[in-house]
């Protein structure tokens, strides 16, 4: 007779899976017990429905942000649907989750194989979440800003609780003095809000300015203009795109008449971060 453990083993991998008792019983004993390599094992061996559930698009959740003593961690954790993300067992696994994520500074497999406060590893806590929720969900990323050469800020948008929304964005400054905070906190705003890609020219990978570049030029040549002129064209919309997508040349938020670089004079951006949850899932 199978043990307690054996059965509730063969319970979550069956809600994970969708596959039935006796595969899902002969996963478990070839693979000790271990749920992941359980998935793995049933996939391999060609069972259609197996990681039914890991296979979903989790494209909806949380950012968390966690801040103490200037040092700053950001985390996302997705679910699949909106509703899930506004659980509270959901929430309330994400908020331990995010003390885990600065307490081992973004890490992510240390936050995976971290003790959760019911003595429980993370990852085998989202194993019974999701076996209990119905739902795949995810860590997906994570971050941490020490406070060594710069001072942290951040800023939440569409927050639900304190330190939790949809979007979150923190930025690294240097050379900001304690009566600049605001413009710290505002920067993190716009960066929120612009959603840029680097922070300068120079900081752009190649590939993305190629890629920019080549779908410019083939929209030009579609659009019947002399080659002649592609060149010249192409040069103003790349620069243009180049403006749009660095936070430095990007038009400031809080006046249109100026540039990021503008406000910022001597202040150095040294890092930043921007978490929207779920884009590019």
């Amino acid at each position: 007779m199978p043990n307690k453990d054996l059965l509730e083993n063969i319970k979550k991998l069956r809600e994970l899976t969708g596959v039935g008792f006796k595969d899902c019983k002969n996963a478990i004993d070839e693979n000790g017990g271990d749920i992941e390599k359980s998935i793995e094992y049933l996939r391999k061996k060609g069972i259609a429905k197996a990681s039914k559930k890991m296979s979903r698009t989790a494209s909806e959740g949380l950012s968390l942000v966690n801040e103490k003593a200037g040092e700053i961690s950001i985390v996302e954790i997705n679910s699949e649907t909106d509703f899930v993300a506004k659980n509270k067992d959901f929430i309330n696994f994400c908020k331990e989750i995010s003390e885990i994520c600065f307490n081992k500074k973004g890490d992510l497999e240390k936050i995976n194989s971290a003790n959760m406060k019911n003595k429980v590893s993370v990852k085998d806590n989202l194993i019974d979440l999701i076996s209990k929720i119905g739902e795949k969900i995810t860590l997906r990323r994570a971050r941490f800003f020490n406070k060594s050469d710069g001072k942290n800020y951040y800023y939440v948008h569409g927050s639900i609780e304190k330190n939790i929304g949809k979007i979150i964005s923190v930025v690294k400054l240097q050379n900001i003095k304690e009566e600049n905070n605001e413009l710290g906190t505002k920067l993190a705003m716009h960066v929120a809000a612009s959603s840029p890609v680097a922070i300068d020219k120079n900081d752009l990978k190649k590939e993305i300015i190629d890629k920019e570049l080549e779908i410019i030029k083939a929209e030009l040549i579609n659009s019947g203009k002399k080659p002649e002129m592609i060149d010249k064209i192409s040069q103003g919309k790349l620069n243009k795109f180049i403006s749009d997508n660095t936070l430095l040349n990007q038009i400031w938020i809080m006046d249109p008449k100026m540039k990021v670089s503008d406000i910022l004079k001597d202040i150095k951006v040294l890092e930043f971060v921007r978490y929207k949850v779920g884009e590019g899932v």
